[in-house]
């Protein structure tokens, strides 16, 4: 494409870039530009933009996400300054990626869209469509997301675009960085479109924007450049609002059909034949790869679903018939199929809202609701003076698989959304609160940029700490209800069974009462999950708790004085390096006074020498 000159720059939003970052100045054709710092009034500035693309050899040698950053970056050419411009802070286009990298989890970057349009529902949104298209270009996959809500017209989605602003001030929306769009959607795949429908009063208007890291890639740009076309559709057809010049609008069309997968005009405007009168369409495309090289999301596995496939292919091998019931519990297939994680995203159901995942609806799911022997606890954080007072209750259970899985630990949400979910509290290497499953919404706290965990304050320690008493108090108290018995009651049974070894065995159980306070009463024939599967994570608890209810006390006995030899063998070996070091000590003495004696001696001789 040859080199353009116009009297003014083109109808792209500019988020900027450092110039320490180079790379060489390119866009699309000369258009109007919006500025990151005044895009509500969308203002033009001064200068000529020129384009040019990038030898082949020059682009993303890899398609895996974590390695889309590493491309090499030209010299800089950047525009002249006019007279009585000032230069805007510049943001350079790898910074598009390595803002995404605080989505670690692709899950995690799908549920900041899903909220954006629950976020909607006061708009009057019903639904959110989540599908995979086909894009004709290259016959790739592309993910879908569809909203009707109040959609956004020019000035908005100019915001929603830029970087770091965010409309939503209420106590009740879940963004409120205003970063979750360009973080989730260029974590997802290198480039997006966007396609939103907006009325407001007698005024209806429709836009596409374009974010594509392939074009800011291949085109060698050292700023984040957005093309943008705007529709005036108040009328019976669509009229293009033109800002500057009807060939800078054409200019940002040639663009966004040369770098989106549409390849026409016409084509663009079909896209908004299904979003009705409001609404937003988001479509990413070339999706990111995993390190083998083929899509990080699975969308042939199950018609209905989108799996994380390297998640989904664990446990491919025959595997043990405890492992699989694990794997089959909704506490480990969140982590791999966003059906099962979609329904536990939230945790109030909707009314008039759904979650359409694959053209079938997604089936809101509480565990909260499957509870055995449930209790609600209320609790009221000690928060700053002057601050609203919170109360929390939080609903405690055994799951219904109790005690035949190992599945414990907290759902908490914030503001209606899940952040950690079966947050374990409890030690790794004790079987208190095994099977202890809770459910409570903490907006008290501040969740974390990426929504998958809380920011680390004395209040997350404190809530962390009043969780481990709960699940502390509850298994005291309701453990025999699935198989276990409480230390005291285990102590009394084996006295009544050998009053001859009461002193022995008391002393021993109670020296190790920390870390095993209850005996499991074998029902079911439970079995070692140690050996399977090592990408599992299967917590302690569920090791050997049918040896500790069979073992007797002459076995018990046998192992203290197993463990009485061992600490004596520990304190001999201590005694014996206690005096290897005092020797080493008396030896370093020795050498230093041999040191000593030798300086004075050489000083002697240099006297000696000088007199």
């Amino acid at each position: 494409m040859p080199p353009k000159t116009e009297k003014e720059p083109p109808n792209v939003v500019d988020l900027a870039s450092s110039d320490d970052e180079g790379g060489a100045r390119t866009a699309a054709a000369a258009n109007k530009v919006s500025t990151i710092t005044s895009l509500t009034e969308m203002p033009q500035t001064s200068g000529a933009i020129t384009t040019f693309v990038l030898p082949s050899e020059e682009a993303l040698e890899s398609r895996s996400f974590w390695k889309a950053g590493n491309y090499a970056v030209g010299p800089t050419s950047k525009s002249f300054m006019l007279q009585d411009t000032l230069e805007h802070a510049r943001v350079h286009p790898k910074f598009l990626h390595s803002n995404a990298t605080s989505h670690k989890w692709a899950f995690g970057a799908i549920a900041e869209l899903m909220d954006n349009a629950v976020d909607e529902i006061h708009h009057g949104a019903t639904f959110i469509k989540i599908d995979k298209v086909d894009v004709l270009k290259d016959n790739s996959p592309a993910l879908l997301f569809q909203d009707d809500g109040g959609g956004m017209n020019p000035e908005l989605i100019r915001k929603c675009m830029s970087l770091g602003y965010s409309s939503k001030k209420s106590n009740t929306t879940i963004g409120q960085y205003g970063n979750g769009f360009k973080t989730s959607t260029m974590r997802l795949g290198a480039d997006v479109i966007v396609f939103s429908r907006s009325t407001s009063g007698s005024k209806a208007t429709q836009s596409v924007g374009l974010l594509s890291y392939t074009f800011l890639r291949r085109t060698g740009q050292d700023d984040v450049i957005v093309p943008m076309i705007d529709f005036d559709i108040s009328g019976h057809w669509a009229e293009p609002i033109v800002y500057s010049s009807q060939e800078d609008w054409s200019s940002n069309l040639k663009t966004i059909l040369e770098w989106s997968p549409f390849s026409s005009k016409e084509e663009l405007l079909l896209q908004f034949d299904d979003i009705g009168p409001h609404g937003t369409k988001i479509v990413i495309y070339n999706l990111w790869l995993n390190d083998e090289g083929i899509y990080e999301l699975a969308f042939d596995d199950d018609d209905e679903d989108i799996r994380l496939r390297d998640e989904a292919l664990r446990g491919a091998t025959k595997l043990h018939k405890k492992t699989v019931e694990l794997q089959s519990h909704i506490s480990y297939r969140i982590r791999y199929s966003l059906r099962a994680y979609a329904s536990m995203l939230y945790l109030r159901k909707f009314n008039n809202f759904q979650i359409i995942l694959r053209g079938k609806p997604v089936e809101q799911f509480n565990i909260a609701d499957e509870l055995k022997y449930l209790k609600v606890v209320t609790y009221k954080p000690q928060l700053a003076a002057g601050s609203k007072e919170y109360t929390v209750e939080t609903t405690i259970g055994f799951i219904k698989e109790a005690p035949n899985l190992a599945v414990a630990g907290f759902n908490v949400y914030h503001k209606n959304r899940l952040i950690r979910p079966f947050w374990k509290v409890t030690a790794d290497g004790s079987s208190k609160g095994n099977g202890v499953v809770g459910v409570l919404e903490a907006d008290f706290i501040e969740p974390a940029h990426d929504k998958q965990d809380f920011e680390r304050s004395s209040l997350f320690v404190r809530l962390e700490n009043r969780l481990k008493q709960m699940v502390m108090d509850f298994w005291k108290n309701h453990c025999h209800f699935i198989g276990y018995q409480p230390l005291g009651v285990h102590l009394a049974n084996m006295k009544k069974q050998s009053p001859a070894h009461q002193h022995k065995n008391s002393s021993n159980l109670q020296a190790e009462g920390d870390d095993q306070s209850m005996v499991h009463i074998p029902a079911n024939g439970e079995q070692d999950l140690r050996d399977e599967q090592p990408g599992l994570d299967v917590p302690n608890e569920a090791m050997s708790e049918d040896d500790l209810g069979d073992i007797s006390i002459d076995q018990l006995c046998e192992e203290n004085i197993q463990l009485f030899r061992r600490c004596e063998e520990h304190a001999r070996n201590k005694s014996e390096l206690k005096q290897t070091i005092e020797e080493l000590e008396k030896e370093l003495e020795d050498m230093r006074n041999k040191c000593a004696q030798i300086s004075s001696h050489i000083q002697a001789k240099r006297k000696q020498k000088v007199i």
